[in-house]
């Protein structure tokens, strides 16, 4: 194999380097869906959206979610 050939050939993870980037996939999958990472993205949003206004803590942010839901159960398990 001479030095172009080389270069064009496509860059292979190693297999610990794709476990390692599934894990970190999966991790943030499972997080976003159960909603752990709900604050930190209305915070962006609210920061965004809002400059100058102060955010909900994030206790105040889970209550009025957890009422929201309460009032309104939509399609969920439980």
């Amino acid at each position: 194999m001479n030095r172009t050939d080389a270069a064009a050939a496509p860059h292979r993870e190693s297999p610990w380097a794709l476990a390692v980037r599934a894990g970190r996939g999966i991790r943030w999958y499972v997080t976003n869906l159960m909603g752990d990472r709900a604050y930190d993205t209305y915070v962006a949003h609210h920061r965004a959206r809002h400059p100058g206004q102060q955010p909900l803590t994030e206790r105040a942010f889970w209550k009025q979610k957890m009422d929201d839901q309460d009032r309104n159960p939509g399609a969920r398990c439980c």
